[in-house]
């Protein structure tokens, strides 16, 4: 049997030749606050898709100004951020990788100057803004900023979309009984608290019809919070809206809360999702090695491995992985010499 981390995986129009992906993370990068793209991430990104990953997630990307987590973020709530974004998703295609973008809202937890808003006017710390609790308009016009990111990474030639709704930005905030106290439709019951990722997702997909993902906090590590079981519904709900797959996450709603880290920990969420709701899912946190994330896919318990750290200090760790696993890869031929 061939290795099961450089498989390909085909999800709709889209077939990755490997299944590791860069998880997004932020780089804080756009130093004009404009969010535009900058040199910096056109080389931060083609270096991983030269590295031989399969997918590059670009890191959360503002639908909206104040939705940003720092002045520094990338945007694409102008079509003016188009051309930079396409650079990069040109030049990673050069090298045999897809990529995705993360279209994203702080939330509560944005940083930037101004009026900041969430589903309740309650801050994340003493050190964070007193957020406006979000009206009505509010509300749609952010699910049409999410609408309008999907149609500019579609002119952007992304290849993937994926919806940011954990960590404890805005729609994982609306998903949470802990930072979510609205009496509207939508707060209260589990069915109103899903309802702004219900119908930021619907939106999306009138734009969008390639694979879209969503990323997930499984666990918010409060007793009055979500856990597990309550992801496995909101699940059932994404798979029949047509989600292809759901990234699976843990923590960053509320400060101060304890977590048992370890390479793997939130593997458990990624297999009990996959296996309740029928739908692929991506394993991410302390995944390092190769064969580690060998055994998570060749056990059913993930179609995709998400590295994020370990891929800082290695753009090219598929290498390693690919020689670890005795798996047969094409590097560029400009480093043959290398691979002999």
């Amino acid at each position: 049997m061939g290795s099961a981390l450089f498989s390909p995986l085909t999800i709709k129009n889209t077939t990755l030749k490997n299944r590791i992906v860069m998880s997004p993370m932020c780089m804080y990068s756009s130093h004009n606050g404009d969010g535009k793209v900058q040199n910096w991430h056109v080389t931060h990104y083609t270096s991983r898709a030269v590295g031989q990953v399969g997918l590059l997630i670009v890191e959360a990307t503002a639908v909206a100004p104040q939705g940003r987590i720092s002045n520094f973020d990338l945007g694409i709530w102008d079509d003016v951020h188009i051309e930079g974004l396409k650079t990069i998703v040109d030049r990673c295609h050069e090298h045999g990788a897809k990529v995705g973008i993360q279209l994203a809202h702080a939330g509560r937890k944005a940083t930037v100057d101004g009026e900041i808003v969430a589903p309740s006017a309650i801050a994340f710390s003493e050190k964070f803004k007193i957020p406006k609790e979000m009206g009505i308009n509010d509300i749609q016009e952010t699910i049409t900023a999410f609408q309008n990111g999907a149609r500019r990474a579609k002119e952007a030639g992304f290849d993937v979309i994926e919806i940011h709704a954990a960590h404890g930005y805005l729609i994982n905030e609306f998903l949470s009984p802990l930072t979510n106290k609205r009496e509207d439709q939508y707060g209260g019951s589990s069915v109103n608290r899903y309802r702004i990722l219900k119908e930021v997702l619907d939106a999306v997909k009138k734009e969008w019809d390639g694979p879209l993902f969503v990323r997930v906090s499984a666990n918010d590590y409060h007793p009055e919070g979500l856990s597990i079981e309550n992801y496995l519904e909101f699940a059932k709900d994404m798979k029949n809206q047509g989600v292809d797959l759901i990234d699976c996450s843990s923590g960053g709603l509320i400060p101060g809360v304890t977590i048992d880290v370890y390479p793997g920990y939130q593997v458990q969420y990624s297999e009990k999702i996959k296996s309740a709701a029928q739908i692929q899912t991506g394993a991410v946190g302390l995944i390092t090695s190769s064969l580690h994330a060998e055994e998570i896919l060749k056990s059913g318990r993930a179609d995709l491995i998400f590295i994020a750290r370990e891929l800082l200090r290695n753009p090219y760790w598929p290498y390693a992985a690919a020689k670890e696993l005795n798996a047969a890869i094409e590097p560029p031929k400009q480093y043959d010499r290398g691979w002999l």
